[in-house]
C-alpha cells in the first residue's frame, strides 16, 4: 500500500472517530436535558410530554399535604396550579409561599410526579424564567 493511501485511511479513520464521539456526547446532552416550564404553559399542554422537564413557581399556600414520605403540593404561577407529588425528604427552605423549581414528569392523571425538589435559598434570587413567568401571569391577571 502506498504512503498517501496509508494517510487517506488514517485521516478516514480519525474523522469518523471523531464523528461517533461526537455523535455519542450529544445524545447524552439531549438524554439529560430538562426543560424549564411554567405552570401556565404545563396547563396549556406545551408540556413535553414523556420527558423530564422542570416546572418552577411559588408552592401554594394551604396546599402541601403530607402521606408519610409522599408529600402532595400545588405550584402556581399565580395563574395556573399544577398539582405536585414528591417521594423523599424535602429541602428544609422548602416552605409555602416559597419559591421552588421541580424536576419530574406529568402522569396520566395530570399530576406532577417530582424527582427532584429545589428551594429558592436566597428571599432576593428568583431565576430569570420564573420572575417573567410570575410578572406575566400577574399581568394576566390584572387584565381580566
Amino acid at each position: 500500500m502506498k504512503p498517501r493511501y496509508k494517510r487517506a485511511l488514517i485521516i478516514v479513520a480519525a474523522l469518523l472517530a471523531i464523528g461517533v464521539a461526537a455523535m455519542l456526547i450529544l445524545n447524552a446532552l439531549n438524554s439529560n436535558i430538562a426543560l424549564y416550564v411554567t405552570p401556565s404553559e404545563v396547563a396549556a399542554g406545551k408540556a413535553p410530554k414523556g420527558q423530564a422537564f422542570r416546572i418552577g413557581g411559588m408552592v401554594k399556600d394551604g396546599s402541601v399535604k403530607r402521606d408519610g414520605l409522599t408529600v402532595h403540593f400545588e405550584i402556581t404561577d399565580l395563574a395556573k396550579d399544577i398539582p405536585v407529588a414528591y417521594t423523599g425528604i424535602l429541602p428544609d427552605l422548602f416552605k409555602e409561599g416559597k419559591g421552588a423549581v421541580i424536576q419530574g414528569r406529568m402522569n396520566a392523571n395530570g399530576e406532577f410526579i417530582a424527582s427532584e425538589v429545589l428551594a429558592k435559598h436566597d428571599e432576593n434570587y428568583m431565576p430569570p424564567e420564573a420572575k417573567h413567568a410570575l410578572d406575566q401571569a400577574q399581568k394576566n391577571g390584572s387584565a381580566k
